[in-house]
């Protein structure tokens, strides 16, 4: 008797999620046309591609593409960089806004937290081709910052085409441009914390920085852990919006990356097929880290996709 009434709840569930599934319907038709059919052009890492010859004639070389890019040092440059970018991206990322959302949370005004929260989000939906020329002014020998440092009597710096401060000014504007989101994110899980917690610790005698110590960041670390675990699958990516609108040869040295190296050989040199084994190269080593990263948020934090 148990079985077939399971069934019968299932199969209503499941007529009344149709008109759900129906909606996706479209997206995942994109999805797939723009997403999944064209990943049949991996078939070029493989090839000694040649446009005129298409797929299906152009010469079959194995993995001799892969051992073209693996002896490049621009290739070994490249993904260096990507390396270094990409980890601090997620370091700023994380701790920046888990110290203003305990800041935040600490603003007795609550409408000047919640101006400041709305200035901080306001950047995020502005896209790196607008944030781009804004970074570039900012920076310029004669922008703002090198007026500041003539002032104090400082010689002015070429940031944007100096090794030196071309990284940190890559990561530092990507966590202004994009902290808002895990703001919101560490102050929703700070409202979740027992406020009774708090009056019991004003009673003991504990000081603000000792109830955060105690108290805000154990209440977080599910989410923190969850935040931190998650961002491991982006391991590869620093961000090839941003370093394309703002990075130039002289900066190739700190500032490329996989991305716009495949980008340059692709589009650029033309060469197709070492530009597509870099590609599926990346592709692949980053579904790695997603598969450990996913696998350690359900460990750690018991976070499931499915």
């Amino acid at each position: 008797m148990t079985k077939p009434r399971i069934r019968k709840h299932k199969s209503g569930q499941l007529r009344r999620e149709i008109p759900f599934y129906l909606m996706l319907l479209p997206a995942l038709v994109l999805l797939i046309i723009y997403s999944y059919l064209p990943m049949a052009g991996l078939v070029m890492a493989f090839q000694n591609f040649r446009p005129i010859l298409s797929f299906a004639n152009s010469p079959f070389v194995g993995l001799e593409n892969f051992r073209f890019i693996i002896a490049l040092p621009t290739f070994q440059r490249a993904f260096r960089n990507t390396a270094i970018i990409a980890f601090w991206r997620i370091v700023t990322g994380l701790s920046v806004p888990l110290l203003l959302a305990i800041l935040l949370n600490e603003v007795r005004r609550k409408w000047f937290a919640r101006v400041v929260q709305t200035t901080i989000f306001l950047p995020f939906f502005l896209s790196w081709a607008v944030l781009g020329g804004v970074v570039r002014e900012v920076f310029s020998l004669g922008g703002p910052v090198n007026q500041v440092i003539a002032l104090v009597g400082g010689d002015p710096i070429m940031f944007m085409g100096n090794n030196n401060w071309f990284r940190a000014i890559l990561v530092s504007t990507h966590t202004w441009q994009s902290m808002g989101i895990n703001l919101i994110i560490f102050l929703a899980a700070i409202t979740n914390i027992d406020v009774s917690q708090y009056e019991a610790a004003d009673i003991d005698g504990c000081n603000k920085l000792k109830q955060v110590w105690h108290i805000t960041l154990p209440g977080m670390l599910p989410i923190i852990i969850l935040l931190s675990t998650l961002a491991i699958g982006q391991l590869l990516n620093a961000g090839f919006e941003q370093v394309m609108v703002l990075y130039s040869p002289i900066v190739y040295e700190s500032g490329d990356i996989l991305d716009t190296l495949v980008y340059r050989m692709g589009i650029g040199q033309q060469l197709f097929s070492p530009a597509a084994a870099i590609g599926l190269f990346r592709g692949l080593l980053s579904l790695v880290l997603v598969g450990i990263a996913y696998w350690s948020a359900y460990k750690f934090s018991d976070y499931r996709i499915f």
